[in-house]
Protein backbone atom coordinates (compact mmCIF):
# COMPACT_ATOMS: atom_id res chain seq x y z
CA UNK A 1 0.00 0.00 0.00
CA UNK A 2 1.37 3.25 -0.91
CA UNK A 3 1.42 5.93 1.61
CA UNK A 4 0.87 10.13 0.40
CA UNK A 5 4.01 12.00 1.28
CA UNK A 6 2.92 14.93 3.61
CA UNK A 7 1.74 18.02 2.16
CA UNK A 8 3.96 20.55 1.83
CA UNK A 9 3.74 24.73 2.02
CA UNK A 10 3.41 26.99 -1.05
CA UNK A 11 6.77 28.47 -0.04
CA UNK A 12 9.50 25.31 0.07
CA UNK A 13 9.06 24.81 -3.53
CA UNK A 14 9.86 28.43 -4.45
CA UNK A 15 12.95 28.57 -2.39
CA UNK A 16 13.94 25.24 -3.68
CA UNK A 17 13.96 26.24 -7.14
CA UNK A 18 15.04 29.90 -6.47
CA UNK A 19 18.15 28.08 -5.11
CA UNK A 20 18.63 25.67 -8.06
CA UNK A 21 17.80 28.53 -10.51
CA UNK A 22 15.15 26.29 -11.91
CA UNK A 23 11.31 26.15 -11.75
CA UNK A 24 8.93 29.11 -10.66
CA UNK A 25 10.52 31.48 -8.09
CA UNK A 26 7.48 33.79 -8.15
CA UNK A 27 3.42 33.10 -8.97
CA UNK A 28 2.65 33.26 -12.52
CA UNK A 29 6.22 33.77 -13.81
CA UNK A 30 8.59 31.04 -15.60
CA UNK A 31 12.16 30.96 -17.36
CA UNK A 32 12.13 30.24 -20.91
CA UNK A 33 15.43 27.96 -22.20
CA UNK A 34 17.58 30.38 -23.35
CA UNK A 35 17.00 32.35 -20.18
CA UNK A 36 14.08 35.32 -20.25
CA UNK A 37 11.26 35.44 -17.41
CA UNK A 38 7.82 35.18 -19.15
CA UNK A 39 4.71 36.44 -17.27
CA UNK A 40 0.98 34.86 -18.15
CA UNK A 41 -2.51 34.95 -16.20
CA UNK A 42 -5.45 33.43 -16.92
CA UNK A 43 -8.71 35.54 -17.21
CA UNK A 44 -11.28 34.56 -14.59
CA UNK A 45 -13.71 32.11 -15.83
CA UNK A 46 -12.41 31.63 -19.16
CA UNK A 47 -10.04 28.50 -20.56
CA UNK A 48 -7.99 31.82 -22.51
CA UNK A 49 -4.72 33.66 -20.80
CA UNK A 50 -3.33 37.32 -21.04
CA UNK A 51 -0.11 37.33 -21.85
CA UNK A 52 2.14 39.91 -20.11
CA UNK A 53 5.66 40.06 -21.73
CA UNK A 54 8.98 38.51 -21.82
CA UNK A 55 11.50 40.27 -19.31
CA UNK A 56 15.27 39.99 -18.36
CA UNK A 57 14.35 39.51 -14.83
CA UNK A 58 12.06 37.19 -12.44
CA UNK A 59 10.95 39.69 -10.83
CA UNK A 60 9.96 42.23 -13.77
CA UNK A 61 7.91 39.34 -14.54
CA UNK A 62 6.54 38.83 -10.88
CA UNK A 63 5.97 42.63 -10.78
CA UNK A 64 3.80 42.42 -14.24
CA UNK A 65 1.99 39.55 -13.14
CA UNK A 66 0.81 41.41 -9.56
CA UNK A 67 -0.36 44.19 -11.46
CA UNK A 68 -2.22 42.16 -13.71
CA UNK A 69 -3.84 40.00 -11.26
CA UNK A 70 -4.24 42.97 -8.90
CA UNK A 71 -6.55 44.21 -11.94
CA UNK A 72 -8.24 40.93 -12.09
CA UNK A 73 -9.06 40.06 -8.37
CA UNK A 74 -8.62 43.14 -6.54
CA UNK A 75 -7.68 43.52 -3.19
CA UNK A 76 -7.86 39.80 -2.63
CA UNK A 77 -5.40 38.58 -5.26
CA UNK A 78 -2.16 36.80 -4.13
CA UNK A 79 0.54 38.42 -4.97
CA UNK A 80 4.60 38.12 -5.25
CA UNK A 81 5.15 41.73 -4.03
CA UNK A 82 2.24 42.77 -1.68
CA UNK A 83 3.83 46.03 -0.25
CA UNK A 84 4.71 47.19 -3.94
CA UNK A 85 1.11 46.92 -5.34
CA UNK A 86 -0.17 50.05 -3.21
CA UNK A 87 2.28 52.06 -4.27
CA UNK A 88 1.00 51.49 -8.07
CA UNK A 89 -2.11 53.62 -7.06
CA UNK A 90 -4.13 51.59 -8.77
CA UNK A 91 -8.08 52.56 -8.67
CA UNK A 92 -10.45 49.81 -7.58
CA UNK A 93 -13.77 51.29 -7.80
CA UNK A 94 -13.68 51.97 -11.86
CA UNK A 95 -14.92 49.68 -14.13
CA UNK A 96 -13.39 46.09 -14.78
CA UNK A 97 -10.38 46.33 -17.27
CA UNK A 98 -10.69 44.44 -20.82
CA UNK A 99 -7.83 42.27 -21.00
CA UNK A 100 -5.86 44.56 -23.50
CA UNK A 101 -5.96 47.28 -20.94
CA UNK A 102 -4.81 45.20 -18.53
CA UNK A 103 -1.52 43.49 -20.86
CA UNK A 104 -0.63 46.99 -21.35
CA UNK A 105 -0.75 48.06 -17.68
CA UNK A 106 1.21 45.10 -16.67
CA UNK A 107 3.52 45.43 -19.15
CA UNK A 108 4.56 49.27 -18.81
CA UNK A 109 4.78 48.24 -14.73
CA UNK A 110 7.22 45.15 -15.95
CA UNK A 111 9.10 46.87 -18.36
CA UNK A 112 9.85 49.70 -15.93
CA UNK A 113 11.33 47.14 -13.18
CA UNK A 114 13.08 45.08 -15.93
CA UNK A 115 14.80 48.95 -16.21
CA UNK A 116 15.82 49.32 -13.08
CA UNK A 117 16.93 46.07 -12.74
CA UNK A 118 19.16 45.90 -15.76
CA UNK A 119 20.56 49.08 -14.69
CA UNK A 120 21.35 47.80 -10.87
CA UNK A 121 23.10 44.97 -12.39
CA UNK A 122 24.98 46.88 -14.95
CA UNK A 123 25.92 49.35 -12.63
CA UNK A 124 27.10 46.72 -10.38
CA UNK A 125 29.35 45.19 -12.79
CA UNK A 126 30.77 48.22 -13.62
CA UNK A 127 32.00 48.85 -9.96
CA UNK A 128 33.38 45.89 -9.42
CA UNK A 129 35.61 46.34 -12.99
CA UNK A 130 38.21 48.85 -11.55
CA UNK A 131 40.74 48.04 -13.78
CA UNK A 132 41.08 50.69 -16.29
CA UNK A 133 41.25 50.32 -19.91
CA UNK A 134 44.84 50.69 -21.27
CA UNK A 135 44.07 50.71 -24.72
CA UNK A 136 42.96 53.89 -24.48
CA UNK A 137 44.84 57.22 -24.87
CA UNK A 138 44.01 59.65 -21.77
CA UNK A 139 42.79 62.81 -22.13
CA UNK A 140 44.14 66.07 -20.32
CA UNK A 141 41.13 66.10 -17.98
CA UNK A 142 40.95 62.28 -17.10
CA UNK A 143 45.34 62.50 -16.71
CA UNK A 144 46.53 62.48 -13.61
CA UNK A 145 48.49 65.27 -12.05
CA UNK A 146 51.15 64.25 -9.91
Amino acid sequence: MKTAAPAQTKAAPNQAATATGRGRPYRGVRMRKWGKWVAEIREPNKRSRIWLGSYATAVAAARAYDTAVFHLRGRSARLNFPDEIEADGADLDAEPLPAAAIRKKAMEVGARVDAAQTELVLNHHQSKNKNPDLNLRPSPETSDED
